[in-house]
């Protein structure tokens, strides 16, 4: 590998969204099995979702198919974050849950966002 080659365990967004799959996971394993079916599941496919996207869209060789998986990683993001608001709305999680959970998606979500700026950036270049 060259020497400027970023492995993906090392691509800081993707460690902040697995960080959220850990987090999504330790709420949903404290749900209910009635909680799990109904919401938990879509709870934690959106959550996961999220870092498998951006797994898959950095594995991609041309600059359009990975901001493809990265737009796709966003909207799971936003999903997940529908679920967690919903969750909280139901007083399925706590409001330290719920506060923490967002103020991770916001900074994955901030940072996503500057990897698909920088994959539009290094194309042009």
């Amino acid at each position: 590998m060259s020497e400027g080659y970023v492995k993906l365990g090392d691509l800081f967004v993707y460690k902040l969204s697995v960080e959220l799959c850990d987090l999504g996971w330790e709420m949903y394993q404290q749900f209910s099995w009635q909680t799990k079916k109904i919401m938990g599941d879509q709870f934690i496919t959106a959550v996961d979702s999220n870092a498998a996207n951006i797994a898959e869209g950095y594995g991609r060789f041309h600059y359009l198919d990975k901001i493809k998986f990265y737009y796709n990683a966003r909207a799971s993001l936003l999903e997940s974050k529908h679920w967690i608001y919903l969750l909280y709305r139901r007083a399925i999680v706590t409001k330290q849950q719920f506060e923490e959970f967002l103020k991770l998606t916001s900074n994955v979500h901030y940072h996503l966002n500057q990897l698909i700026q920088s994959c539009y950036q290094h194309k042009q270049s």
